[in-house]
């Protein structure tokens, strides 16, 4: 597979010194190049950290800035990062308000932000965690027990990080981020493999009529492999799977069509299209969107769905400014 790098080794290195220069009115590196942090920190405020795999970018670190992430930990392709990232980080952001730690649920994940909490003691006062499980594809994977955190993730860290700028304190921050993870469900779709660079081949084979339905943002298998659909009928399935885990239907949703790296926007807003018009005829109304690559899957090509039930305090924190390298508005 061509790829654009110099070394397989140095791709995570070398990506992040890019994105720091690029960026470099927002972000700055952390030591050793373990984290990335806010060039200018809100001061007194609840710190935001998250971190994961490389492979899904902007997520995590092009969400670090205003009204966001305080910092990000970045591990290597598809792997968690390492206890030390983030307790390097944590020390480095100096919590006085806390410290929040948003977490996609998957095993390495939790496991060595638990182990970061652990190795802190003392040395970071108060941390909780919100744990993001939107994923309504599979019940478990071989990267997790239980459901999949996916790109319901950015929601939780817009929501949450626009509080924390308005000053919530920690308990606050934790109860909207369990809050937002609970309203919100996602379910992608992948036409093509992703092709990790230290294997540089493709990670499963589909054929070229098929699709995988459900996929997750590693490649890994959905509810199962199908016949290649229109986009409405894509979108008929996956609305109906999403509204269909709610116990109660929501009235105005977030809706997030977001691409996994290989997918033209062309055909995201055409599968925006499809998905509205679905909600619409449900009796959902889409009172907020977002269309683009935002939680990728390297160079995969297909989309998932994410929808958030909103509420008034919801979509006011929605609209709160934000400036990062991933998302801008209202700055």
């Amino acid at each position: 597979m061509k790829k654009i790098v110099n070394a397989v080794d140095d791709v995570l290195t070398e990506s992040l010194q890019g994105f720091v220069a690029a960026h470099s009115d927002l972000v700055v590196l952390g030591r050793d190049g373990k984290f990335v942090r806010r060039r200018d920190p809100t001061p007194g405020k609840v710190q935001l950290l998250s971190g994961g795999g490389s492979g899904h970018e902007p997520l995590h670190a092009g969400f670090v800035g205003l009204g966001m992430l305080d910092a990000a930990c970045p591990g290597q392709v598809f792997t968690s990062p390492t206890p030390d990232q983030m307790l390097e980080a944590a020390k480095t952001l100096a919590p006085e308000a806390g410290l929040l730690l948003v977490v996609k649920n998957y095993e390495g994940d939790v496991m060595n932000f638990e182990m970061a909490v652990e190795m802190a003691g003392d040395l970071l006062g108060p941390v909780a965690t919100v744990l993001t499980d939107d994923d309504v594809a599979v019940e478990t994977s071989t990267f997790s027990t239980g459901r999949r955190g996916v790109a319901g993730t950015l929601v939780v860290e817009k929501l949450v990080g626009a509080a924390a700028e308005e000053g919530a304190d920690l308990a606050a921050c934790q109860t909207l981020g369990t809050r937002v993870n609970a309203a919100t469900r996602s379910m992608g779709v992948a036409l093509t493999s992703c092709t990790v660079p230290a294997a540089g081949r493709p990670t499963f084979e589909l054929g070229e009529a098929e699709m995988e339905l459900g996929v997750g943002i590693h490649g890994e298998p959905g509810r199962r492999r199908v016949p290649l659909m229109s986009a409405d009928a894509m979108a008929e399935e996956m609305i109906a799977a999403l509204l269909s885990d709610y116990a109660d239907r929501p009235d105005e949703v977030l809706l997030l069509v977001n691409g996994f790296g290989a997918t033209p926007l062309m055909e995201l807003y055409l599968l925006y299209k499809a998905a509205a018009d679905r909600l619409t005829a449900s009796g959902v109304k889409v009172a907020r969107s977002l269309v683009g690559n935002y939680v990728t899957s390297l160079d995969m090509a297909g989309a998932s769905l994410t929808i958030t039930a909103l509420d008034e305090g919801f979509a006011r924190l929605w609209d709160r400014p934000v400036h990062t390298a991933g998302l801008r508005w209202g700055c």
